[in-house]
């Protein structure tokens, strides 16, 4: 089981037209469904056929039609119910453009009250107490405001406590704080990676999370791949050419493959290849959660990785 934590969901509305013009009128077509990092996370794990429940705070309008989506789309969650109301995020994907270029507007979200973070923190240790098996924690997304900047390292603490291995996806001081807890994987984008350590080289930048305290840290590059940096070496597998595509949702089915193969024992060179090919084909989708299966296979099977060393097991 594969437990993943949201801590700042959002009801995700996607807009696709074939043009993005300001001043005008536009009649996208719609969709919309429960989101954040850990919901597309979960949702990437279900549609894998893994087993994995999702954990997240939700309130306000959209909470009810949030819990209805996850359930019409059988993904196993569990709510924490809160007094704020749940944001929303909109992406408009153009679909004449030759990049699918998408953009995007990401509410801030709700505040977290000290009452509702122990209600949260509660919820976790008891979904890792009494499921069978858990075999690794995801932890995505910036924190809601509210809460203090080591949240995500109590968590990876508190499952610690229980021997199940921790993956954090997220970015600034709630990344750096994180670090002393020890997660087994860290994932920041390239962006990410090199903003949180104020450095100007990803590999220096990945060698000093590493120094922090990850135990490996896995940054993405968009179309040029994935790195995985640990003490042992690095590794690096670059995804097909995609013409077009929405990118919303490649980076959390990232997570996933890396939860996989966290979970199982995977060797690294494995993992970082099922990534990029799980990555690569949920950009050739409009959802985030939901990848295109048959160019999933087709990818992983074109997906060399290159390494400087022998890789050993996901830690």
């Amino acid at each position: 089981m594969i437990v993943t934590v949201t801590l700042n969901p959002a009801l995700d509305i996607t807009y696709s037209v074939p043009e993005l013009r300001t001043g005008t009128t536009h009649r996208p077509r719609v969709l919309a469904q429960a989101g954040g990092k850990g919901v597309n996370v979960a949702r990437t794990l279900h549609a894998l056929g893994r087993e994995t429940v999702a954990i997240l705070p939700l309130g306000g309008f959209d909470a009810a039609a949030m819990r209805a989506e996850m359930e019409t789309g059988g993904v196993p969650h569990h709510v924490i119910p809160i007094s704020g109301a749940t944001r929303r995020t909109v992406t408009v994907v153009e679909t004449g453009s030759a990049d699918g270029s998408a953009t995007a507007f990401n509410e801030s979200g709700p505040e977290i009250t000290g009452a509702e973070w122990a209600e949260i923190r509660a919820a976790v240790s008891s979904v890792l107490e009494t499921v069978d098996s858990a075999s690794a924690l995801v932890l995505s997304g910036k924190l809601p405001p509210g809460l203090p900047d080591d949240a995500y390292a109590d968590l990876i603490t508190l499952a610690d406590g229980f021997g199940v291995p921790a993956i954090l996806d997220t970015e600034g001081p709630a990344l750096l704080a994180a670090l002393a807890a020890r997660p087994a994987i860290v994932k920041p984008n390239a962006h990410e990676l090199l903003d949180a350590t104020g450095l100007s080289d990803a590999a220096q930048a990945a060698a000093e999370l590493l120094r922090r305290g990850a135990r490996a840290v896995v940054s993405s590059h968009g179309p040029d791949g994935l790195t995985a940096s640990l003490a042992a070496g690095t590794w690096f597998a670059r995804p097909p050419r995609i013409a077009g595509g929405n990118p919303t949702g490649a980076g959390d089915a990232a997570v996933a493959a890396l939860a996989v193969g966290l979970a199982d024992g995977t060797s690294w060179p494995d993992t970082l290849a099922d990534a990029a090919a799980l990555s690569a084909a949920t950009v050739l989708t409009n959802r985030a959660g939901v990848f295109d299966a048959e160019a999933y296979r087709r990818f992983r099977a074109e997906i060399t990785v290159s390494s400087q060393n022998q890789g050993p097991p996901c830690p």
